[in-house]
């Protein structure tokens, strides 16, 4: 195959005019052209110049190497590399021998969910234990807290099928490659696999997660949902099982921890083990909505509503005086704000979008960037940290499960809000307004007074007095590790694989699907590794 990069054409291109643009582009015939793929397709939108879609795309052509002779000295025009994915091990003997003790995934999860499907594809036949329900049951107990107020402490955003992934915007072996595939083939739309911001959609995950869920089972995989784990068998320094609430222990010699970032009972239960654990930076803020109207505009100009392009979004930064870093986490283009809490009495917020991105506000988090110097006390002083803040903002929001809120105005001049101007708030079950001084440390708050205006010269109309701020965003990512070593196992207990966000290796869908593969593939090589011997 042949790579293309630097296609420009209109955005309103017909479609032949990508494979006229090939032709021309490698001065060849039609006939000698047998297929092209799309491999990236990002949009230039600056406001001085034609709106245009920007093609990379991976060519094959007869008589290749004279073509790639020809245009030797084209940084445009390259041999593709090779981007499928190439499985470590396939069917392995060891799965038929009587001393085999299937490998145990904790957690289902983005993470979970392909650390099992890539154990289940190389014939391994994986255990997955989830403490939640099957997606569609807690999506049933999302929305009761959603619309009823009524929290499920093992049934919510944080916990079940899907793991928090399923509640958000959905985005060199090519691993990144191989879990848009799979998202693919599971139903996500095929434009994933060349936008360059691929969004699938919250309710579109749900019956991908139930096809992939579906497909490690026929490979002999096994998923035991409202199973917790809640300890660990560990016996010089060794994994050997693993102790479930309510059910008999499970013998496990390769254990995956996929926790995500809020099994805080794991976590101690982890702990309580003997796994080194170990205190890391994370950020607490809260989230904004402005009309999503004004972002289009400032982001794309004349170019704003353009279904071609649909929603825009940002990524903004800002140093503050006080040294503290503030940012935009998880922006969600036409989105909704969303009750995240998994824990009684605490309110937490996250943002989620729909693939049509059409809602009527825009929402991000605006974060402040902390350290273990801010929390001390060992490995667990993050979680102790969290609850202070998401226990406060409970209070603050009623006791009720509605969330603080205060327009961006308010905030700014140190005065409570009292009623909603032009913004109306997504949170489900309801914004209380408020002052929301008192609900971070005073730092994070003397940084992101500073920020917003320091944003809205970057995007006008970003410190409008009418936008919303709801509080509080705490879970943007693990307050600690579990460190591992270059062979994914833990630095102190063998057979013990922590992976993804929870375990504080990877940030978001795609790089904990990642790091799930990555890890699966550790403990398949293990696994041939103790059999040799």
């Amino acid at each position: 195959m042949i790579r293309i990069t630097e296609l420009r054409l209109p955005i309103h291109h017909p479609p032949a005019a990508l494979e006229e643009a090939i032709l021309k582009r490698l001065q060849i015939d039609p006939g000698e052209l047998v297929e092209f793929i799309v491999f990236k397709r990002s949009y230039d939108a600056r406001k001085n110049v034609a709106l245009a879609f920007i093609y990379t795309v991976d060519v094959s052509v007869k008589n290749e190497e004279r073509l790639l002779q020809k245009f030797a000295g084209d940084v445009h025009i390259k041999s593709a590399p090779d981007t499928s994915y190439h499985f470590v091990v396939r069917h392995p003997a060891i799965t038929q021998s009587e001393k085999f003790l299937r490998p145990v995934v904790i957690g289902f999860g983005p993470c979970g969910i392909f650390a099992a499907l890539l154990l289940a594809q190389m014939g391994f036949k994986p255990i997955v234990l989830e403490r939640g329900k099957p997606v569609r049951e807690r999506t049933q107990d999302t929305w009761g807290l959603w619309r009823k107020n009524v929290l499920n402490p093992e049934s919510n955003v944080q916990f079940g099928e899907g793991g928090a992934g399923t509640f958000s915007d959905g985005k060199p072996k090519f691993y990144g490659r191989k879990v848009l595939d799979e998202f693919v083939k599971a139903g996500a739309p095929a434009e994933i696999l060349y936008v360059a911001k691929p969004h699938i959609g919250t309710f579109r995950l749900v019956g991908m997660v139930e096809k992939i869920r579906q497909e490690i089972i026929e490979l002999g995989g096994e998923i035991r949902f409202s199973q917790k784990v809640i300890g660990f068998d560990i016996q010089e320094d060794r994994i050997r099982g693993v102790k479930i609430e309510g059910h008999p222990d499970l013998p496990a010699d390769h254990v995956v921890l996929a926790l995500g970032h809020s099994a805080r009972d794991t976590f101690a239960a982890l702990h309580q083990a003997g796994v080194y654990l170990e205190a890391k930076p994370f950020s607490v803020g809260f989230r904004i909505e402005h009309p999503q109207s004004l972002i289009d505009q400032a982001r794309l100009g004349p170019h704003a509503g353009n279904p071609l392009i649909g929603a825009a979004d940002y990524k903004l930064v800002h140093h503050a005086k006080n040294g503290r870093s503030v940012y935009s986490f998880c922006m969600c283009p036409g989105g909704t704000v969303v009750a995240a809490t998994s824990e009684p009495n605490r309110v937490v917020t996250n943002g989620m979008s729909q693939y049509s991105r059409n809602e009527r506000n825009a929402n991000a988090g605006i974060v402040v960037g902390i350290t273990p110097e801010d929390y001390p006390g060992g490995p667990l002083a993050g979680i102790e940290f969290q609850r202070a803040i998401e226990s406060k903002a409970y209070e603050l929001g009623g006791c009720t499960y509605e969330a603080p809120g205060q327009l961006v105005g308010d905030f700014l001049a140190g005065r409570p809000s009292t009623e909603f101007g032009s913004v109306i708030p997504s949170y489900k079950p309801g914004v209380h307004l408020t002052d929301l001084a008192s609900s971070l440390p005073s730092y994070a708050i003397e940084a992101i007074r500073e920020a917003i205006p320091a944003f809205e010269k970057q995007i006008k109309g970003f410190a409008m007095k009418d936008a919303v701020l709801t509080g509080v965003e705490t879970r943007t990512s693990s307050p600690l590790r579990i460190t591992r070593g270059n062979d994914y196992q833990s630095v102190n207990i063998k057979g013990l694989y922590p992976a993804g966000e929870g375990a504080g290796y990877a940030g978001g869908i795609l790089s904990a699907g990642v790091d799930g593969i990555k890890v699966a593939e550790a403990v398949a090589l293990h696994y041939l590794a103790a059999q040799s011997t």
